[in-house]
C-alpha cells in the first residue's frame, strides 16, 4: 500500500515490541500440545500419576503467559494503528485546506468526509490489528506445521493439500471484494452527501414541501448502498462455505488416518492428540482468511482514494520567493484584468484603481461577475490575462498568507461555526484578540445589542451556520468579524442585504467614519455605495459604466435606471431629469 510505509517506519519500535509478544504468544500457544501429548502418553496411558499436577500447572502457565502475550500484541497493535490513523488523517486535512477553491469545485462535501473518516478507519485496522493478524496466521501456520512434521511428515500432508485449497478460495474471495469494496466506498459518499445536503438545508426543504422529493431520493441512494452491501454479502456466502466444510474436513480426516497409525503404532495416542490440538490451531488462521482479506481489499480501495487526493496539488499557491511587503497600506489596481473558467468568459478587460483609503462601489445585475473580484483579489482563482496589483506588486508575487491577512471580507454567503459568539468574531484569533476589541466591533456592526441579550451573551454558543440567529444577525455577525480583523482593505460582498434600512444606515455610518481603511463595497442596494469615492457598473463581466453617484445619475444609464427603481423617482432623481 503506497505511501504507508513511511508511517510504518516512524513507529517502528512498537511494531518490533508488537511482533515480539506475538512471537512469545506462538510458541507458548504450540508448545501447549507437547504437554497434552505427556498428560495422555505419560501419566493417563503411563500411569505415571506424580507427574500430572506439574504438568497442569505447566499448561495453566502457558495459557496464561499466552493471554498476557495476546493482550499486549493487540493493545500495541491498535495504539500503532491509532497513531498512524491520526497522522494520515491530520495530513489529509491540512492537504484538503491548504486546496484552492477550483478542488472544492469538483469534490464534493459528503465524499471528502467519506475520505477522511471511514477510509482513514479502514486504514487503521489495516496497519493496526488485522495486519499483525495477518503477521500471526502466517507466523502461526508455518510454526505449527513444523511441529506436526515433526510428529508425523506423512499426516502431515492432509494439511498441506488442503490449505492450497482454502488459500485459493481466499484469493478468489479478496478478487471478487476489491471492486465490490471500491463501489461500496463511492456510493457511501455518495449518501454522505445527499445526507449532509438535507440537514444543512433542512429549512429549504421544509419550504417548498420537499420531504417526500428528498426521503425519495436519499432511500434511492440507500438502495444502491444496500444492493452494494447485498453482492457482498453473495460473494462472501459464495466463497466462505467452501473455506468451513475445507476446514472440517482436514479435522475428520486427521482424526481418521490419525487413528489408524496409532493402532498401526506409527504415532503414540498422545502424538495424536497433540497432532489434533495443532491440526485446531491451524483452522483458525484459515478461517479468517475471508474476514482479513476483506479487511485488507477495503484498506486498499480506502488507501487508493485518500492517495487520489493527496496526489492532487494546489493550483494557487505562493511562490518559492514571495515579495514582502513591509506594510501594507491598501492601494489596489485591476489592470485589464480579465478571468476565463471552464471555458466562460467571466471578467473581460476590467481595469481601475481603488487608492488606500478611499471607497470603491460595485454594483452590477446578478451573475456580472461582482462576487468574482472579490475572488481575484483573494487569489481564490488567478487572472487567465492583466494583472491585479497590490500596492504597486502583482499579488502573484506575493506571499498568499500575508495577502489574505490584509484583506477582511464579509462573504455573500454567511457563514458561521457551531461555536461561541466570541470565537465568530474572533475566528481563531483568541491570542491577540481580547473581548473589548471584539465588543467594539459588534457595536460597529450594531450586533452588540442583540448579542447582549442571548442568555451568555459573548459566551453563547450558536448553531451549525448560525441556526436560531435571522439572517440580519448572521449578517451583522459577519460584518463584526471582519471589522475586528483591522484589516488594512475592507471588501464587503452584498453584506447588507438581510438588514433593515435603519441597521443598514447606522452600520454606513459607521463604515464612513472608518479612516485609513480601503474599502470595497459590492451591493445591489444603491444606499450602500453611493457615498463611494467611485462607483463602477459591471455588465456582461465589463465595465459598463463608472462615476461618482451624482455623474451616474447625471447620465441616466443602468445606474439611473437602478435609482430609480428602488427609489421610485423621488425629487432628488428628478433634479437630473
Amino acid at each position: 500500500m503506497k505511501s504507508l510505509g513511511k508511517y510504518m517506519v516512524k513507529y517502528w519500535y512498537l511494531y518490533l515490541f508488537a511482533m515480539a509478544c506475538l512471537v512469545m504468544g506462538i510458541l507458548l500457544d504450540v508448545a501447549a500440545p507437547r504437554v497434552i501429548e505427556r498428560i495422555i502418553d505419560d501419566v493417563i496411558v503411563g500411569g505415571n500419576q506424580g507427574i500430572l499436577i506439574s504438568l497442569l500447572v505447566t499448561l495453566f502457565l502457558l495459557g496464561t503467559g499466552r493471554g498476557v502475550f495476546k493482550y499486549l500484541q493487540e493493545f500495541i497493535s491498535d495504539v500503532v494503528g491509532l497513531k498512524i490513523s491520526v497522522d494520515i488523517r491530520k495530513k489529509l486535512f491540512t492537504h484538503i485546506e491548504g486546496m484552492s477553491m477550483g478542488f472544492f469545485e469538483k469534490n464534493n462535501t459528503g465524499e471528502l468526509m467519506a475520505r477522511v473518516k471511514e477510509d482513514v478507519e479502514r486504514i487503521w485496522e489495516a496497519v493496526g490489528f488485522v495486519g499483525l493478524l495477518c503477521v500471526e496466521a502466517v507466523v502461526h501456520t508455518a510454526i505449527v506445521i513444523i511441529c506436526m512434521v515433526k510428529i508425523s511428515p506423512v499426516l502431515t500432508l492432509i494439511p498441506l493439500c488442503i490449505m492450497p485449497m482454502v488459500g485459493y478460495i481466499a484469493i478468489r474471495l479478496e478478487k471478487g471484494l476489491d471492486k465490490v469494496y471500491d463501489d461500496i466506498s463511492e456510493e457511501n459518499a455518495k449518501l454522505n452527501t445527499v445526507a449532509q445536503e438535507n440537514l444543512t438545508g433542512v429549512r429549504t426543504v421544509k419550504a417548498f414541501s420537499r420531504e417526500r422529493y428528498e426521503i425519495e431520493k436519499f432511500r434511492k441512494s440507500n438502495g444502491r448502498y444496500y444492493n452494494l452491501n447485498m453482492a457482498l454479502a453473495k460473494t462472501m456466502a459464495k466463497y466462505n462455505p467452501n473455506i468451513s466444510f475445507l476446514t472440517k474436513t482436514l479435522l475428520v480426516l486427521s482424526v481418521t488416518v490419525g487413528g489408524i497409525f496409532v493402532v498401526q503404532e506409527r504415532i503414540s495416542l498422545g502424538q495424536l492428540g497433540a497432532f489434533i490440538e495443532y491440526a485446531n490451531n491451524i483452522v483458525w488462521p484459515m478461517e479468517i482468511l475471508g474476514w482479513v482479506t476483506n479487511s485488507m481489499a477495503a484498506a486498499v480501495a480506502s488507501n487508493k482514494k485518500i492517495n487520489k487526493i493527496l496526489f492532487e496539488e494546489a493550483q494557487i499557491v505562493s511562490p518559492e520567493e514571495p515579495e514582502i511587503l513591509t506594510k501594507v497600506r491598501g492601494d489596489l489596481e485591476f489592470r485589464n484584468v480579465s478571468l476565463t473558467l471552464q471555458d466562460q468568459k467571466i471578467l473581460e478587460d476590467v481595469s481601475f484603481v481603488l487608492p488606500a483609503g478611499k471607497t470603491l462601489g460595485v454594483m452590477g445585475m446578478t451573475g456580472s461577475g461582482k462576487t468574482t473580484v472579490v475572488n481575484l483579489i483573494e487569489r481564490f482563482h488567478d487572472v487567465t490575462e492583466g494583472a491585479i496589483l497590490l500596492d504597486g506588486v502583482d499579488v502573484r508575487r506575493l506571499d498568499l498568507s500575508q495577502l489574505r491577512k490584509s484583506t477582511a471580507v464579509v462573504m455573500q454567503d454567511v457563514f458561521l461555526f457551531s461555536d461561541t459568539v466570541g470565537e465568530n468574531i474572533r475566528i481563531g484569533s483568541r491570542d491577540w484578540m481580547e473581548r473589548p476589541r471584539v465588543e467594539k466591533a459588534a457595536m460597529a456592526a450594531d450586533a452588540h445589542g442583540f448579542v447582549s441579550a442571548l442568555p451568555e451573551g459573548y459566551d453563547t454558543v450558536i448553531g451549525e451556520k448560525g441556526v436560531g440567529l435571522s439572517g440580519g444577525q448572521k449578517q451583522r455577525l459577519s460584518i463584526a468579524r471582519a471589522l475586528a480583523k483591522d484589516a488594512p482593505i475592507l471588501i464587503l460582498d452584498d453584506s447588507t442585504s438581510a438588514l433593515d434600512m435603519e441597521t443598514e444606515h447606522e452600520i454606513q455610518q459607521q463604515l464612513k467614519e472608518m479612516s485609513g481603511v480601503t474599502k470595497l463595497i459590492i451591493a445591489h442596494r444603491i444606499s450602500a455605495v453611493r457615498h463611494a469615492d467611485e462607483i463602477i457598473i459591471l455588465q456582461d463581466g465589463g465595465i459598463a459604466e463608472r462615476g461618482t453617484h451624482e455623474s451616474l445619475l447625471a447620465k441616466k444609464g443602468l445606474y439611473y435606471d437602478t435609482y430609480v427603481a428602488q427609489y421610485e423617482e423621488p425629487e432628488e432623481v428628478k433634479e437630473w431629469q
